[in-house]
C-alpha cells in the first residue's frame, strides 16, 4: 500500500513540474506566433531553377 502512496506522490511532483515548465513557456512568448511558421513556407520567393547534372547513360 505504501507503494500507491509513493507512486502518487511522485506523479504529482513530475505533474507540477510539466505545469511549471508550461507556465514559463507561456510567458516567455513560446507560443505567441502561432500562425506564421505554419505558412511561412506559402509565401517564400520561388525557389532557383534546378541546375542539370548532364546527359546520363544508362548501361543494358
Amino acid at each position: 500500500m505504501s507503494v500507491i502512496f509513493l507512486l502518487i506522490a511522485v506523479s504529482t511532483l513530475v505533474a507540477l513540474f510539466f505545469l511549471a515548465a508550461f507556465v514559463r513557456a507561456v510567458k516567455t512568448g513560446q507560443f505567441d506566433d502561432d500562425r506564421s511558421p505554419a505558412v511561412r513556407m506559402l509565401n517564400d520567393e520561388t525557389p532557383a531553377p534546378a541546375v542539370d547534372a548532364g546527359p546520363t547513360t544508362t548501361n543494358p
